[in-house]
């Protein structure tokens, strides 16, 4: 017999934007918390602007730094532990974050 479990929809959208170099550290940091971040993802981006650095010469000529966002649905109650977490196990300036509500959260079909 299969259960639904009850969960309660996430509220807020939480974005993380790193550069490439601390991808990996800050998702191990994540999948580390199973209980705080279910799931999350990750897309490629560039960042530009005074204080993003341009590590490499490719980076210079264009000016603008590759970086990755992360971004996890939760619920706005949850955000501050989950940022002390971050913050404790990777305390880098270079990485930044913004919150936006979640109008909507949702499945197409349902889950197996």
């Amino acid at each position: 017999m299969s259960r639904k479990q009850t969960t309660v929809a996430p509220d807020c959208l939480l974005t993380l934007a790193l550069p490439q170099a601390l991808e990996e550290e800050l998702l191990d940091a994540l999948l580390a918390l199973p209980e705080q971040v279910p799931g999350f993802t990750v897309l490629q981006a560039q960042g530009v602007g005074a204080q993003v650095a341009l590590p490499s010469s490719m980076e210079q000529v264009t000016g603008r730094a590759r970086r990755v966002l992360v971004q996890v649905a939760l619920r706005q109650d949850h955000v501050p532990a989950l940022l002390q977490a971050l913050k404790k196990h990777l305390p880098s300036p270079q990485i930044t974050y913004w919150i936006v509500p979640l109008l909507a959260f949702g499945r197409l079909g349902d889950i197996a």
